[in-house]
């Protein structure tokens, strides 16, 4: 693994955008932006990175531990990243200056359609939770601070009819490995988190002495979100046996995440990143299991939600996907 700074990956990001062309590859850094440790974009980033600094010339990519999506879009439209990953409700909001980027659009662009993120409501047998509606009263954590959990948790609590800032005895902010030693702790009853599967910090807590998870099914209040926000959610399950004690599939909402970068990234360096990344793929199935969800029968536009990157479009075109 590479070992990074903070200090280090904001340099790096503004050089990767301030490079003005391939051709100074000698150079040439780039920052990817990922999301908490206690999730999958991390360790993805982190192998995208070492796959990135060891087969394209010149180049150094770094990764940055970040709030989620949201965050990440925001950093890339300021300039202090040149890669993101995020979910495509982020992205969709961001290109559309809508929500948390009312008045300040991000001209955001997939490269590549990768694996699809599963919300998990997750709770303990002894909480008495079995729906968002009984989550009432209790205290939850919404997601960490720039998370595009924290987006879908709103909209699933709304979607539910229940009021995120009147209708839970405490509302946290908290990243999912916080979550998870919060509900050991005594502390928290639920907690929502968006992410591939399985995810460390479930994992964790499904797997601690005691302690028997339960996901909580949502997938019945999919159509009232996607009424209000766009075709970009779609029903899947979870199967049983994911977690340690996960006795029953949950019926949960999910969301493609893509990679983006803006729209003046020059053609021939996403050319180059997707070559890369897409030929070295199989190490990106062995970072982390969800990795293996980067196929061509992904790369599709609707799954994309935001407009490809010119190059992008071209590279997957060549590579034989329809994109319809």
């Amino acid at each position: 693994m590479i070992r990074f700074t903070r200090r280090t990956l904001l340099a790096a990001g503004s050089a990767a955008l301030a490079a003005p062309s391939i051709g100074r590859a000698q150079d040439l850094q780039l920052a990817i932006a990922t999301g908490t440790t206690g999730g999958v974009y991390y360790p993805l980033g982190g192998g995208l990175a070492n796959i990135l600094s060891r087969t394209i010339p010149g180049m150094s990519a770094t990764v940055e531990v970040t709030g989620g999506s949201v965050a990440n879009n925001q950093l890339l439209g300021a300039g202090r990243v040149g890669l993101i990953f995020s979910q495509v409700d982020a992205c969709v909001d961001a290109v559309n200056g809508q929500d948390r980027f009312r008045g300040r659009p991000v001209k955001v662009r997939a490269i590549a359609v990768l694996y699809t993120n599963r919300m998990q409501v997750v709770t303990t047998a002894s909480s008495g939770i079995q729906s968002i509606a009984d989550m009432k009263g209790k205290r939850v954590s919404s997601g960490a601070p720039g998370s595009a959990t924290e987006v879908m948790a709103f909209r699933l609590i709304e979607a539910a009819g229940l009021d995120r800032d009147k209708d839970f005895r405490a509302r946290e902010r908290l990243s999912p490995a916080e979550s998870t030693n919060a509900v050991k702790d005594g502390k928290l009853d639920a907690y929502f988190f968006v992410s591939g599967v399985p995810t460390s910090a479930v994992t964790d807590l499904a797997a601690s002495p005691g302690i028997t998870i339960r996901l909580v099914d949502h997938a019945d209040l999919v159509p009232k979100i996607t009424a209000k926000h766009g075709p970009v959610y779609f029903p899947e399950v979870i199967p049983a046996g994911t977690y340690p004690g996960q006795t029953t599939d949950n019926q949960q909402m999910s969301v493609a995440n893509i990679l983006g970068v803006l729209d003046t990234m020059p053609d021939e360096q996403v050319t180059k990143i997707l070559e890369s990344t897409w030929n070295n793929r199989a190490e990106l199935a062995q970072v982390h299991a969800e990795g293996r969800g980067f196929t061509m029968e992904r790369q599709k536009t609707a799954a994309a939600g935001v407009p490809w990157h010119p190059a992008a479009e071209a590279f997957w075109k060549k590579q034989g996907a329809t994109l319809a």
